[in-house]
């Protein structure tokens, strides 16, 4: 099993495919890591030798952000606008939609479970 930036990616899958399973590289980033480094897209990662992952791994640590510090640069991004106080800060802070989504229904994957009204009886 290759260990790609910190991440066991599937042996039996083709490279292009397999690379997506890293947080921040999605096809077209795969699919050009292939082509920089002349590795066959459809190749399997078990087919690998220890030098193309090499090659994979130290194209993807000079040229794409992935993991960690892509998580932690989503945080700070969002901390900012936060500590501004502008719109889409103020939506992060209060857990609503942030991109103009309706709320009056709907959007219960930011607000949570529906809680029921107190006291409204017949």
């Amino acid at each position: 099993m290759a260990r790609i930036a910190g991440v066991n990616i599937p042996t039996n899958k083709p490279v292009h495919i397999a690379l997506t399973y890293i947080h921040g590289i999605g096809r077209t980033t795969a699919d050009e890591i292939c082509k920089s480094t002349n590795l066959e897209p459809a190749k399997r990662v078990q087919d690998l030798t220890d030098a193309e992952v090499l090659a994979i791994r130290e194209y993807i640590d000079a040229n794409v952000t992935v993991e960690g510090d892509l998580r932690r640069d989503t945080q700070m991004n969002i901390k900012r606008l936060m500590d501004l106080g502008c719109y889409r800060g103020l939506r992060h802070r209060r857990g609503l939609p942030v991109r103009g989504q309706r709320t009056h229904t709907n959007a219960r994957t930011r607000k949570g479970p529906a809680r029921a009204i107190a006291g409204k009886k017949k």
